[in-house]
């Protein structure tokens, strides 16, 4: 009853002033995403997210969002018909090299539900996040599926493999991006011009908190954790507790003078000697969240809502490019009204 409520409100909010641009948040997580879209103008009407811990999060940082807590596969989008944007960062583990890349075999596929909403809400715009795996050749056939689907909804869509470090995020994580609009729409879109902004390196981003408790040896780590972030993975549900990945992924983070072996409850102390471990909320700076960002929930659950995150900066770079082709498409409506 809330959700239609508060539909009831958008719609008419929608109709009366079409400049305020409002989205719909599927598989929200820790809300890397929805930050994002936040900072590039768009308003959520609701964010979907099936982790308590996430949710909570969520509530946490943001007590006015709307957040539901639910299936994507059982959920009802038609309260939300009419928003301008669908966002999702749909799990990796189907693609992801990872894992089996089972792709659409894969139980934890979830992009025929999402395009499910889709058909339901008919926003003008969408963007689906996922891993690099999803370009590999296995998948040809179901990228060139996906694209169909949307284009019999009435999109035009196109993938773009992005990397978190060219957005200033301190970590490499590639990822891919898909986009949708509005056939009529697409011509005003541009993407082009990634930014390649310089990047802080591991050091340079988590001194200020892994020197806090007064570690005498920060000043000398920082100068040798002098690079960015290899991407940031070990958030799997199904497999062991919170470290950085697998032995390839701890050997590049040994490079850099961090023990991958798993995630510290708090800096190093004072007289501390060897390699230290990151804490969930260096993982967190690491990943683009600003440092006042709260993380619900045990150290386990909590690293795994960062190690899936989709870095904010990214998020932001690519809302505003859609909020840009939305505005325009909207002041051109407004002028032959």
């Amino acid at each position: 009853m809330l959700n239609i409520k508060f539909n009831k409100f958008l719609l008419s909010s929608v109709k009366e002033n079409r400049v305020t641009l409002r989205s719909l948040e599927l598989c929200a997580g820790a809300g890397g995403q929805a930050l994002g879209l936040e900072r590039a103008g768009f308003q959520h009407v609701a964010l979907l997210e099936i982790d308590h811990h996430a949710c909570k999060t969520l509530r946490q940082n943001r007590p006015n969002w709307n957040v539901i807590e639910g299936d994507l596969k059982t959920f009802d989008a038609s309260p939300f018909k009419g928003v301008d944007l669908v966002a999702a960062g749909l799990p990796c583990p189907p693609f992801s090299v990872a894992g089996k890349q089972l792709g659409k075999s894969d139980e934890r596929n979830l992009f025929p539900a999402a395009l499910r909403v889709i058909e339901v809400v008919r926003p003008r715009a969408v963007i689906l996040e996922n891993v690099r795996g999803f370009l590999d050749a296995i998948f040809d056939d179901y990228r060139q599926s996906l694209k169909s689907q949307l284009s019999r909804l009435g999109y035009e869509s196109e993938w773009k493999l992005l990397n978190a470090s060219d957005f200033g995020v301190p970590q490499l994580r590639p990822r891919v991006v898909i986009v949708a609009l509005l056939k009529p729409l697409w011509q005003t879109f541009d993407w082009q011009d990634v930014p390649k902004l310089p990047s802080k390196t591991v050091g340079e981003t988590v001194y200020e908190s892994m020197s806090s408790l007064g570690w005498k040896g920060a000043r000398l780590w920082r100068q040798r954790a002098n690079e960015v972030a290899p991407t940031i993975v070990g958030g799997s549900k199904k497999h062991g507790g919170p470290d950085l990945g697998p032995t390839r992924a701890k050997r590049a983070w040994n490079s850099l003078c961090v023990d991958g072996n798993g995630i510290a409850n708090e800096p190093p102390h004072a007289n501390f000697v060897g390699l230290p471990k990151l804490t969930v909320n260096m993982v967190a700076l690491l990943q683009g969240f600003p440092s006042d960002w709260e993380f619900c929930g045990k150290k386990t659950n909590a690293y795994r809502q960062v190690g899936n995150a989709f870095p904010p900066p990214v998020a932001e770079w690519v809302g505003s490019r859609i909020s840009q082709c939305l505005r325009t498409s909207t002041a051109t409506e407004v002028a032959i009204a």
